[in-house]
């Protein structure tokens, strides 16, 4: 029995829970299932990825409308960024109704160039590659034209290549090191190091590039710290022992992963973080929040960028150049492994920005 004038609870539908996680109407939804038009593109995928990510099977008139095969080709899994751009290209695919293969280049196991081959042969509607070859500058490029020369569309992420006759897109790596130089610079370091991958990698570079340019211009006439390592724990670990040795109490790493290797060097030294050195990470997980201390780094907008890739390669704009790069802006989210530390006293800059960006989850 209820309570005196009180009914029931309401119970939620499954139309109800998939416009609330596609953020739209329950009308939004129901047009949608029903392949009534009046939908946009992009809102139509939000409700299928939607329908997708809950688990409720698609009605028969949209699996039937499945356009076949995508190819997902990724370096690897162990980096959690790679996994998470992954499950958000395959929500975006499905909402054009395509099915992705992922194929990744564990050690040992397939090259790229035979993971294409693979793809080819099942017929795939077209190819995304996730920080491949192509963000390497030392590798051949032919093999693009070659995948261009079968008719095999693909779209490049992270690592913009001139040589590349395709789309791409990227995150602001120049406007990445940038940020975390302000950021640690606004805290008073006053020596600055980047633990980065090897430099023939893009967004290597690029970073390089941008670190450089910010060191130069808050302080003039100090030497710039770069130390080029793997892109790994152990990778940050030994950067890391290089540029304390030179001095660095405020270190920028390239991943997230170095720039926890980063924090294992400072400790097995006697030193603390924050309090003594300060590290920064690169592209943001959802684990980060939950680390010894918490990381500071700097996201990339892995939704954004991954919604782009999937409409490049499946609905391009009319007249945009195959050449293309798409450059998404990075966004700085400061937790706890950066502070004032005990040889670094609160500097103003009139040419830097007084406000750090709010603390995120």
């Amino acid at each position: 029995m209820t309570a005196s004038g009180a009914g029931p609870a309401p119970v939620r539908g499954p139309q109800a829970d998939i416009a609330a996680q596609a953020q739209v109407s329950e009308a939004t939804v129901s047009r949608v299932l029903n392949g009534r038009s009046g939908v946009a593109a992009g809102t139509r995928q939000r409700v299928l990825a939607a329908l997708d990510l809950l688990g409720y099977e698609r009605p028969v008139r949209l699996r039937e409308r499945s356009a076949g095969l995508v190819g997902l080709v990724l370096p690897e899994l162990t980096n959690p960024i790679f996994p998470a751009f992954a499950q958000v290209i395959e929500q975006a695919l499905a909402g054009y109704g395509y099915t992705p293969v992922l194929g990744t280049q564990a050690p040992g196991g397939a090259t790229e160039d035979e993971l294409v081959s693979q793809l080819v042969e099942h017929g795939v509607r077209g190819i995304v590659f996730l920080s491949g070859l192509h963000a390497d500058l030392s590798a051949d490029p032919a093999r693009y034209a070659a995948l261009s020369g079968r008719g095999v569309p693909f779209v490049l992420v992270n690592g913009y290549n001139e040589a590349v006759d395709a789309p791409c897109v990227s995150p602001d790596d120049r406007a990445a090191a940038d940020m975390a130089v302000r950021h640690l610079d606004q805290l008073g370091h006053d020596r600055i190091g980047l633990a980065l991958g090897p430099g023939r990698f893009v967004p290597a570079r690029r970073k390089a590039e941008g670190f450089t340019a910010a060191v130069q211009e808050l302080r003039p006439g100090q030497p710039v710290h770069i130390e080029h390592t793997l892109y790994t724990v152990e990778g940050g670990h030994a950067a890391a022992g290089a540029l304390l040795d030179e001095g660095c109490t405020g270190l920028v790493c390239g991943s997230d992963l170095m720039a926890l290797g980063a924090v294992r060097a400072a400790r097995q030294r006697g030193l603390r973080v924050p309090a003594d050195v300060s590290v920064v990470g690169y592209d943001d997980s959802a684990l980060n929040a939950f680390t010894d201390p918490p990381l500071t780094t700097v996201r990339q907008p892995v939704r954004a960028m991954a919604d782009a890739a999937v409409h490049a390669l499946l609905d391009p704009s009319p007249g945009t150049a195959a050449r293309t790069e798409f450059v998404f802006q990075p966004e700085l989210v400061v937790r706890g492994s950066t502070a004032v530390g005990t040889r670094a006293k609160p500097r103003s800059n009139p040419h830097r920005p007084p406000d750090l960006p709010s603390p995120g989850g």
